[in-house]
């Protein structure tokens, strides 16, 4: 692969964690905001609560996913 290349497989696999962890990070503002609400009223949700807050996550380690496979393809 060219030189020139290499950058851009750079930036691409940047984007791909950035992206993803923006998109988390949008996600559990809402949903923390909404799972601390149901907590003040009703203490038994605590558990669906911290779930639900874990639940974006996933897309930063897809995002992980994606950026490792970027990486070992192109080189």
């Amino acid at each position: 692969m060219a030189i020139e290349g290499v950058g851009m497989i750079a930036v691409g696999a940047g984007l791909a964690i950035g992206l993803s962890a923006i998109g988390a990070g949008i996600a559990e503002r809402d949903i923390g905001a909404a799972a601390v609400g149901a907590i003040a009223e009703k203490e038994e949700m605590f558990g669906k609560g911290l779930i639900f807050t874990v639940i974006p996550e996933t897309l930063v380690i897809f995002g992980l996913v994606v950026a490792i496979l970027i990486l070992n393809l192109a080189g």
